[in-house]
């Protein structure tokens, strides 16, 4: 008895050493996702209307369209995102990089065809990737919790807000007419979702958690510009 006392005694003892290495990261992790029921929740519903529209949409859209003319399409909406890369890095006071912007629009919208053929990359002028989360961010704002948004999918609530003035930057707000305004509505959520299939090997273990922890690390590495502290 006082072996099987002694060995339940050392067993507790372990658990109750991993559950103090582990009450920092559990605490953190509630921090950033305090939702987590209603984001799960959300998450499903997301990821089956996704696996019943919106991927097979995607799959057949890669089954029959052109390597270079897939490859177009995509470059013709990095080009209209350009736009929202241009004013968020003037508002972020990055006049450098809002040159490139600039550089960029010109070349790919008039040599490039309107963006078709990314010239403008090839010439060395390298993309930016900013958005208006990002411009909130650099103002001092906290990215607040993680959230999951209907069908627009991970984001935070600082992002969520972002999102208003960026879709004020794209080409479909200034497009009256409803049925074209929703077709280019269609095509880039389908460029976009074909362009995230190949992505989709790397998923492990509880997609949710995986797909948050990436979301989260990839804005973190976005707002620090790329740049990743060194705790060594």
């Amino acid at each position: 008895m006082r072996v099987i006392a002694a060995n339940w005694i050392e067993r507790l003892g372990g658990v109750l050493v991993c559950a103090a290495l582990l009450l920092p990261a559990l605490a953190q992790a509630s921090e950033e996702d305090p939702w987590q029921g209603y984001n799960r929740f959300m998450f499903r519903i997301n990821d089956n209307i996704d696996a019943y529209t919106l991927k097979p949409l995607a799959k057949g859209y890669q089954a029959v369209t052109p390597q270079v003319l897939e490859d177009g399409v995509h470059n013709v909406f990095r080009n209209i995102g350009d736009v929202g890369n241009l004013a968020n890095n003037l508002l972020q006071g990055k006049v450098q990089d809002a040159g490139v912007d600039t550089g960029r629009l010109i070349f790919n919208t008039s040599f490039g065809l309107l963006g078709f053929f990314d010239v403008a990359s090839k010439m060395g002028l390298p993309r930016s990737d900013e958005d208006f989360g990002q411009t909130l961010g650099a103002w001092g704002l906290g990215s607040g919790p993680y959230v999951v948004l209907p069908l627009l999918g991970p984001s935070t609530v600082r992002d969520a807000f972002g999102k208003v003035p960026d879709s004020m930057l794209t080409a479909q707000a200034y497009i009256d007419h409803v049925p074209t305004r929703n077709l280019v509505h269609g095509i880039n959520a389908v460029d976009t979702r074909a362009s995230l299939l190949s992505a989709e090997r790397l998923i492990s273990g509880d997609k949710y958690l995986f797909i948050r922890n990436a979301y989260l690390q990839n804005r973190e590495f976005r707002m620090r510009d790329g740049e990743v502290e060194d705790d060594f």
